[in-house]
């Protein structure tokens, strides 16, 4: 598989396959392809079905395959943001938010991904339900906005706002902490709680989250009578 990403605020990546190859993706994420992409949906089993629905994710997936030669086919964004590659393998499995996969080689396996640490999950906002990609070749994510790249040490920490976590190898920790002082959680406007990312591995951070965004149009529209 090749592939090209094209486009501004609102990008694609266009995949050229060989014969006989797929690729993988969650429901509305195509937007054009050759007439020789044959698909086929199909759902992960019943453990995986009641998975996904916990996580918010389509229950079902597409596969594309290129039959009788080669053929093209193109994944968009719906957000106004990035598409970026990540090249899976053993050792180099990624943890994603829950609506940051877009599509994937076949060889690629993504589960829900829930986090074991409690506090993360109902403080933490993303920090309990992901996505984790293992297995191998090549996956695109969605970025909300700008994409911002850390690699923390061993013990090295960083505070994040919920939301703009975007994924992170599977070496990082998450957690989340309380913000200090009454006067800061009820006037500070950052909300009860913020997500404590801990190294060693690369983590991928994203400055224009889908939920901020809804907040700020949702506190400026009329409020019904």
């Amino acid at each position: 598989m090749q592939y090209e990403i094209k486009g501004g605020n609102f990008p694609v990546v266009v995949c050229q396959l060989e014969a006989g190859e797929k690729m993988i993706s969650e429901g509305g994420s195509m937007t054009w392809m050759t007439p020789n992409m044959k698909m086929e949906t199909k759902g992960g089993g019943m453990r995986g079905m009641f998975s996904k629905a916990l996580s918010g994710e389509g229950l079902f997936q597409n596969i594309y395959t290129a039959e009788g030669g080669a053929g093209m086919i193109a994944f968009g964004s719906s957000f106004p943001g990035k598409v970026v590659p990540i090249e899976v393998g053993p050792g180099r499995e990624w943890i994603l938010q829950k609506r940051a996969f877009l599509a994937s080689e076949a060889g690629v396996k993504l589960e829900t991904h829930f986090n074991k640490k409690l506090g993360a999950g109902f403080f933490g906002g993303e920090g309990f339900i992901m996505q984790k990609l293992s297995g191998t070749g090549v996956a695109f994510a969605e970025i909300d906005g700008e994409l911002m790249e850390y690699t923390l040490k061993p013990g090295q920490r960083l505070v994040v706002d919920t939301g703009y976590v975007a994924g992170f190898e599977m070496g990082v920790s998450i957690d989340i902490q309380s913000v200090p002082g009454m006067k800061n959680k009820l006037l500070g406007g950052e909300g009860l709680f913020n997500t404590v990312l801990t190294g060693p591995g690369r983590i991928w951070l994203q400055t224009m989250p889908m939920n901020a965004i809804a907040s700020a149009v949702a506190s400026v529209l009329p409020s019904g009578n």
